[in-house]
């Protein structure tokens, strides 16, 4: 009999054989114990007076209810349990539509909105959330209702972090267009206030989900005439505004390439009909952040650095940036490079040695127990993987745009280097960012 533990070797390629759009072959997966990244419960926490309902098996209510239980938000959190005799009685719609309602009767004060999450097993059912929808409004016309999906099943066409990020502005309702409104859209962490970007962006009204404090804060984004996005699973939450509203979407997405951060600022002025930085301005800039690099390469020298695609959204551009100043990037954990074209091409010929790693494949289960040099990581599964202490703990990119952005990491990476965390601490906590209900942590 087949030792179970006896897995192949982890899936490693050299970048100069790595096809950009997929590395390894698709198959049995594995999730590290690295719970930084956000799911789909944080992401509706961020609707304020939102309640969230969710419908599904219980193997799958497990993890949600676990998730708000640990954020200490179970009070905004109901659910409804599904089970094999749903699936065949023909009563699949009515059920969810009782379950729901007999939550929210119990309700003395019914909630403004509620996110109702199918799963899915309603979908290989052919279940209609239409109907289920247009159902419970006409029974609680004061809630908005809005169709959320818990269906991991279908990641491979559009992921549930990108549609859940999408369905977060689902409930705003045309107002007339404020030229001096702006959101910034997508994301699960304000944007870093020292960033240049907010320097463009004062004198607007600036609006972002992550700091609306109520339900009309919230409701008032849909006044905004331009949207601002960065994040690669916001796009399609700034395309829904546009669409809807008829306001402006500028995808400007957070990267590590100066010319792209110039190009972007170029786009802002067009957004918002103000003058971009001077040249002088985004030349000292970038003397700046090239200076902060160079001190945190005086720290680090020739220690091996690892980062992966949590961590930040374009990995490669940053493993470029890193190497063009010194530093030794050995590592990359990720699985594609889809919008990195230029970095990933430039990392292939100046440094063909460069190791990808799989970021999910069910052989890189023992990759933590192997013997490592001692690596400097970037991310948390970096930090997972290779079994090192010496971590910059960010996911989404910390909300670390522009410039200043970079002179942040850069200076996180030092820190990191000089002062260790405890990962097995660390790496627990669901939700970086996120209250938890777990022993409290210093988290960088």
């Amino acid at each position: 009999m087949r030792d179970l533990h006896a897995f192949e070797k982890p899936p490693c390629i050299p970048i100069s054989k790595a096809d950009r759009n997929g590395f390894f072959t698709s198959g049995l997966e594995y999730n590290t114990p690295a719970r930084g990244m956000w799911n789909i419960v944080h992401t509706g926490m961020l609707v304020p007076e939102a309640h969230q309902i969710f419908v599904c098996a219980q193997g799958c209510l497990r993890g949600v209810i676990m998730t708000a239980g640990e954020m200490n938000e179970l009070s905004r959190m109901s659910w409804v349990s599904v089970d094999e005799s749903d699936m065949y009685d023909g009563t699949i719609e009515q059920k969810v539509i009782d379950g729901t309602a007999e939550i929210l009767h119990q309700f003395q004060q019914k909630p403004p909105i509620v996110l109702l999450f199918l799963s899915c097993i309603h979908f290989f059912a052919g279940c209609d959330f239409r109907v289920i929808l247009d159902k419970l409004s006409g029974q609680f016309p004061e809630i908005t209702f809005v169709d959320c999906y818990m269906t991991p099943t279908m990641r491979q066409t559009v992921s549930p972090a990108v549609q859940m990020a999408q369905q977060l502005y689902s409930a705003l309702k045309p107002l007339p267009l404020n030229p001096k409104a702006v959101n910034i859209v997508g994301n699960d962490r304000p944007t870093y206030q020292r960033s240049e970007l907010w320097e463009m962006l004062r004198g607007l009204k600036v609006r972002d989900i992550t700091t609306c404090a109520t339900y009309e804060d919230y409701l008032q984004m849909a006044e905004s005439s331009v949207n601002i996005s960065y994040l690669p699973i916001a796009n399609a939450s700034g395309e829904l505004l546009k669409e809807r509203f008829g306001s402006k979407h500028f995808y400007l997405p957070m990267s590590f390439d100066f010319d792209i951060i110039n190009e972007n600022y170029r786009k802002l002025r067009e957004a918002i009909g103000k003058n971009p930085p001077s040249e002088i301005t985004l030349d000292r800039l970038r003397t700046e952040t090239e200076n902060q690099l160079q001190q945190a390469f005086a720290l680090i020298q020739d220690t091996p650095i690892a980062i992966d695609f949590t961590a930040v959204p374009r990995p490669f551009e940053l493993a470029k940036l890193l190497c063009e100043h010194g530093f030794n990037v050995r590592a990359i954990i990720a699985d594609s490079a889809p919008e990195e074209e230029k970095a990933f091409e430039w990392l292939r010929i100046n440094c063909p040695d460069l190791l990808l790693y799989s970021a999910t494949n069910v052989n890189m289960l023992n990759f933590c127990h192997e013997e490592h040099e001692h690596y400097l990581a970037v991310g948390q599964k970096a930090s997972y993987y290779f079994s090192t202490d010496n971590f910059v703990n960010i996911v989404a990119g910390g909300g670390y745009y522009g410039y200043r952005g970079i002179g942040k990491i850069a200076r996180l990476m030092a820190e990191a280097f000089k002062y260790p965390k405890d990962r097995r601490a660390i790496l627990r906590h669901k939700g970086i960012g996120c209250e938890s209900c777990l022993e409290k942590e210093v988290i960088a």
